[in-house]
Formats: C-alpha cells, structure tokens, sequence
C-alpha cells in the first residue's frame, strides 16, 4: 500500500548520507543486505531483511521515521510509523 498523505514527510530533509556502509554493522564486523539512509538526519543501517536490522533500530532510539535506500536515484521512500511505501 502506498500512502500518499503520510504526515511524517514533513521530517525529510536534503540530506547526505553520513557512510556508504552500515555504521553498526561497520563497528560490529557484522553484514548487511542492504542499506537505508535515514532522511531527517544521513545515518545509514542495514535494513529489516538484514540480521541486526540497523536502520529500524535507529528510527526507534531517535524516532526519524522516513528512509530510502542507498542507492543511485531511489524511487521510493518507506514510513517506519505508518509502516507504508510513501
């Protein structure tokens, strides 16, 4: 389901990505399948099909709720509290 009206894209910001890595898998030796960037703040975390699931354990220490791969020219954006593609 894609929501259209998500409240929480007010949030998104023009951010960086702060690696190109997982930074906790990176500090943990751990992999990673793939990588989200979080949209209010650059952080990068390994995603929910990867062992620690990084990018969801940020969004719930610091409630940053939109995230959008790492990758060239994403062309969607996922909402942790409305858990939807946006």
């Amino acid at each position: 389901m894609i929501k259209a009206d998500c409240v929480h894209v007010s949030t998104v910001r023009e951010v960086a990505p702060r690696s190109e890595v997982c930074e906790a898998c990176a500090r943990e030796g751990s992999t990673s399948l793939a990588l989200r960037v979080c949209m209010e703040c650059g952080h990068v975390g390994c995603c929910d099909s990867s062992p620690k699931r990084h990018a969801r354990r940020h969004f719930e220490e610091t409630g940053h709720p939109i995230i959008i791969p790492l990758v060239e020219n994403p062309n969607w954006r996922w909402c942790y509290i409305d858990d939807t593609y946006i």
